[in-house]
């Protein structure tokens, strides 16, 4: 990519999320680890992403997977170690690409040593550490708010006689952002990783890091609120999205900006108002990326799509930069949530990810159009999925990545059985797909490609174009047109002159324009308008 701002790589660059125990294991034991990212890194420079954000990879008992740190300045034993680290930065260095970590700031394992001192007496120096409160005159929790992962999310300890907050598991319990003294050890976990060539960091729920410091009830939702708040059936306004986080965000900002080479901040920022979702930006002093939850979870539909576009387009500041992904660790994957495992539509969400105005981040496989697992009730190992069995869980997108349609999937040795299974190797791997230039692959290269290439792309600006219904069509810059059609009917957009630079049918590629814009259903093309 041309470096016109070197500054700019997490702008205008495609960022690649890695959940390291499914991208590649190297020592046949069935778990992904660092060295097998870094044996990948050509498919990477190859495919053309800036950065890769990889999910913990700190020590962890694994409660939650990694989201229960027991050591923020280690690594997991069975994903490798320090040394594995510092390799994988000097070889992704060596290809043009940058290293994220994810941060876990809001809470830790309960196996953590700041939390057996905290909770070892009431007079322990690291009491304060974490949120602690009495009972209510009856004996019940210190207030009504419940855990994102369902139940109380206070757990009482009977040694101690009080309760300690969570918001997630028990095996997570809060830390206390109000402490001075948490404060400062996260700017020493920052500079840590900083120091190794660590290029940013993708901050767990960062909204909810400060809580009120009365522990005042929640009120209850009402038909305005989002459907994602109604399930838990209390607005988080108390332990979520408080004013003090902003002061966090920027002590870490000017922490980051200490260093030569630019440092990025992306926040898991799980908000449902834009007005609150633009306020972690700050004034260009707090993240740099804050995820668009309201995008993630609207629906593949070309008005509600363009309705989230548009609106977050409005709310951002001047300087704010958007960030655009259709599926996570946390999130079922776009070619089944959106398209519902038709691979047209997965093709056109595709094209609409990468030619936005925005960062885009891809989740490992989007590339080849990987859909969820079906994991069996026997073989399931996310607490959540566990919990909430069979309405909910995180494993089906958390499963291995296909590299081929071997045995072993070029992810672990034939004889191997992985930690979670395998999908469908033969509809979707690196291997098949590498070469033919109809895939799913080579489309996704060739759009990171021409978004390289065609400045307008990268940062041009975002206007919206009027089409028919099912259709969301879009400029960038003064030349560029995306039309993506969500829907299962043919559609056709007037006074379209220019030729198709790229389109999901590869047949289109190169077709000359003269007033019409023919889509079939989940059709997308990227159109070079004349002058």
């Amino acid at each position: 990519m041309p470096d016109e701002d070197p500054s700019a790589w997490w702008r205008e660059g495609v960022l690649y999320e890695i959940y390291p125990r499914s991208f590649a294991d190297t020592d046949g034991d069935g778990v992904g680890n660092i060295d097998g990212i870094t044996a990948h890194l050509d498919h990477l420079a190859w495919l053309g992403v800036q950065g890769v954000w990889l999910n913990p990879i700190t020590v962890s008992p694994d409660a939650d997977w990694g989201y229960d740190v027991a050591d923020y300045t280690d690594v997991q034993p069975v994903l490798g170690t320090l040394a594995d680290v510092d390799e994988l930065i000097a070889r992704a260095d060596e290809r043009g690409i940058r290293v994220i970590l994810d941060l876990v700031p809001n809470h830790t394992s309960d196996r953590h040593p700041w939390f057996v001192e905290s909770r070892a007496s009431r007079d322990s120096p690291k009491r304060d550490w974490y949120v602690w409160a009495d009972p209510k005159a009856d004996g019940s929790p210190p207030n009504n708010w419940s855990s994102s992962f369902g139940g109380p999310a206070w757990t009482f300890d009977e040694h101690t006689g009080q309760y300690y907050l969570h918001n997630f598991l028990s095996e997570q319990p809060d830390l206390n952002w109000w402490n001075e003294e948490v404060r400062a050890e996260f700017d020493r976990i920052l500079r840590f990783w900083f120091d190794r060539g660590i290029a940013g960091f993708r901050i767990d729920v960062v909204h909810m890091i400060v809580k009120d410091r009365l522990l005042r009830d929640n009120p209850p939702t009402t038909d305005d609120d989002h459907f994602m708040d109604q399930v838990k059936g209390q607005r988080p306004v108390y332990n979520s999205c408080r004013p003090e986080v902003h002061d966090v965000l920027r002590r870490w900002r000017r922490i980051a900006d200490e260093y030569d080479a630019p440092r990025v901040l992306i926040g898991e920022t799980h908000v449902f108002d834009y007005d609150v979702l633009a306020s972690f930006y700050g004034n260009g002093d707090e993240l740099d990326l804050a995820f668009n939850f309201l995008f993630l979870f609207a629906p593949f539909d070309a008005e509600q799509l363009r309705a989230v576009v548009d609106a977050t387009s409005a709310a951002l500041p001047a300087a704010a930069w958007p960030v655009w992904t259709g599926g996570n660790h946390d999130a079922y994957r776009f070619p089944s949530r959106w398209a519902a495992g038709n691979a047209d539509a997965a093709r056109a969400a595709l094209m609409m990810l990468l030619t936005l105005r925005g960062s885009v981040v891809l989740y490992y496989g989007d590339e080849v159009g990987m859909t969820d697992t079906e994991v069996p009730r026997e073989r399931l190992l996310d607490p959540v999925g566990l919990r909430f069995f069979p309405l909910y869980g995180r494993d089906p997108e958390r499963t291995p990545m296909q590299w081929s349609a071997e045995p072993g999937a070029g992810f672990t040795d034939p004889d191997v059985e992985p930690w979670l299974p395998f999908g469908d190797l033969a509809s979707a791997n690196v291997e098949d797909q590498r070469h033919d230039p109809d895939s799913t692959l080579s489309l996704t290269r060739d759009l990171i490609a021409l978004r390289d290439a065609v400045p307008e792309l990268r940062h041009g600006a975002y206007s919206r174009r009027d089409a028919p219904a099912g259709v969301f069509a879009w400029r960038r810059g003064e030349r560029a047109l995306v039309a993506v059609n969500t829907s299962d009917a043919t559609a056709i957009v007037d006074d379209v002159f220019g030729v198709v630079r790229i389109g999901t049918r590869r047949q289109r590629d190169g077709e000359r324009l003269d007033g019409t814009l023919r889509l079939a259903p989940w059709d997308g093309v990227v159109v070079w308008l004349d002058a």
